[in-house]
């Protein structure tokens, strides 16, 4: 019988090598992706530890510490405007507005301030060159036109930072940051609320004026049933034309909560007759 001729190329290449290689390489395929999503720019991770900083109350991200800023330059200037509001304002409901704004950033500030002094932040101590324009207008206008635009202004800025509270409420880290957006999320809401109250919001414009704000959808959603018409352009915010008669009444809505017992001393409000209230604008 003539001899078996031997067998290279054993190891590698023989069957059990390339099982075993195969094997390597599909997990090598599973684990790289992970791996290279994980450090890749733009995932958002990579960039979320490298402006997050350790504290004592948990970690702080940079949208933590923005929201602290947005927190005290609201006060810097809503308070003001309370306070204005409480003088100018033409109707009960906007002077009462301006007092819930009063109380409610003055409870803010209070707090953010004694948050950033435990995280060694740094605060503004004067409102932003937008918020000056607000507090100019809103300085420059006197009766129903004080009035239209002291409740779309403000109603205006307390809904886009409505949407920045909650985003940080979700997802913060820091047990400070936490209760402060408890805390101002009860605030704004219930200035949302007095501010609707007032009668004078315009919905259409502040919704033209919200998603004129807002970051467009990735993908577009698909169009509703039936015929559709071009959206109407944002434009600014404007007050209503002047009333036909020197003296038309308006009938105020009704309170959102229960009046406190030193509103009527306050406002001069008159008693509760049963009927709604109505009130001469000059």
């Amino acid at each position: 019988m003539r001899p078996r001729p031997p067998v290279h190329g054993r190891g590698i290449f023989s069957g059990t090598g390339l099982i075993i290689t195969g094997l390597a390489a599909t997990l090598l395929a599973m684990i790289f992706p992970i791996w290279s999503y994980a450090d890749r720019s733009g995932t958002g991770l990579d960039t979320l530890n490298a402006e997050t900083v350790s504290t004592g109350y948990g970690p702080l991200s940079a949208l933590d510490r923005d929201f602290i800023t947005k927190v005290r330059l609201a006060g810097l200037w809503e308070l003001p405007a309370g306070q204005q509001a409480r003088q100018k304002g033409a109707t009960p409901a906007v002077r009462t507005a301006g007092q819930h704004l009063v109380e409610g950033h003055a409870f803010l500030d209070e707090r953010v301030r004694d948050v950033a002094g435990k995280l060694s932040l740094a605060l503004p101590n004067e409102p932003t060159e937008q918020q000056q324009e607000w507090l100019a207008t809103l300085n420059a206008a006197e009766g129903v036109e004080y009035d239209w635009r002291f409740a779309n202004i403000l109603r205006l800025a307390h809904g886009k930072v409505f949407s920045v509270v909650a985003q940080v409420r979700a997802s913060t880290r820091n047990t400070l940051v936490r209760k402060l957006a408890d805390d101002a999320n009860t605030t704004v809401l219930d200035h949302i609320t007095v501010l609707e109250a007032t009668g004078y919001v315009d919905f259409d414009a502040l919704a033209r004026d919200m998603v004129a704000d807002s970051t467009p959808p990735l993908t577009p959603t698909p169009a509703p049933p039936g015929p559709t018409a071009d959206p109407a352009p944002a434009v600014p915010m404007t007050p209503p034309p002047p009333p036909p008669s020197p003296s038309p009444s308006y009938t105020l809505p009704p309170a959102a909560t229960s009046p406190r017992a030193d509103d009527s001393e306050d406002f001069g409000e008159p008693e509760d007759s049963g009927e709604p209230e109505r009130f001469e604008v000059s």
